[in-house]
C-alpha cells in the first residue's frame, strides 16, 4: 500500500526559503508521477507541480515557476519541493500526491503539512 509522509512545513518571511519533503513507501515509484498541490483557507486545492519519478520531467504552475523546484532521491524514495522567494499568497497546506504515468488522477495522498509567509 502506498504510503506518503509530507514534512519540512512551518512559518517562514516572505522573501524567505523552504524544502518539503514527501517520503514515499509502499512499492516503487518508476512507473509514478509524484505531485505536489496546495490548499490555500476558503480556496480550493491546487495544482503546484509534478514530477515524473523515471526521468525527472518536471511540471509547475504558473505562478511558482521559476521559484519553486521539485526533485526526488531516488535512494531515498522522497520527493522534494524547494520553495524559494516565498509570498504570503504561498500560504496553504501543501500535499503530496502520486498517480500511474497511465492514470489521469492522483489516487494516492499524503496528510498534508502547513506552509505560512508572513508578510
Amino acid at each position: 500500500q502506498v504510503q506518503l509522509v509530507e514534512s519540512g512545513g512551518g512559518l517562514v518571511q516572505a522573501g524567505g526559503s523552504l524544502r518539503l519533503s514527501c517520503a514515499a513507501s509502499g512499492r516503487t515509484f518508476s512507473g509514478y508521477v509524484m505531485g505536489w498541490f496546495r490548499q490555500a483557507p476558503g480556496k480550493e486545492r491546487e495544482f503546484v507541480g509534478s514530477i515524473v519519478w523515471s526521468g525527472g520531467i518536471t511540471y509547475y504552475t504558473n505562478p511558482v515557476k521559476g521559484r519553486f523546484t521539485i526533485s526526488r532521491d531516488n535512494a531515498k524514495n522522497t520527493v522534494y519541493l524547494q520553495m524559494n522567494s516565498l509570498k504570503p499568497e504561498d500560504t496553504a497546506v501543501y500535499y503530496c500526491a502520486a498517480r500511474l504515468t497511465s492514470d489521469r488522477e492522483y489516487t494516492n495522498w499524503g496528510q498534508g503539512t502547513q506552509v505560512t509567509v508572513s508578510s
